[in-house]
């Protein structure tokens, strides 16, 4: 979750946009789903 989260809210500076921008809270929200969901299938 921690690592998703991080690279979803980094991943917007690529194109230039700030760290804080709504952007980057939709991405880091989705890295951070998809990190559950990653551990969860990595967990059965």
């Amino acid at each position: 979750m921690f690592v998703g989260s991080t690279l979803g809210g980094l991943l917007p500076s690529l194109w230039g946009a700030d760290a804080f921008s709504g952007s980057s809270l939709v991405f880091s929200a989705m890295g951070g789903a998809l990190g559950i969901y990653a551990g969860f299938k990595l967990g059965q």
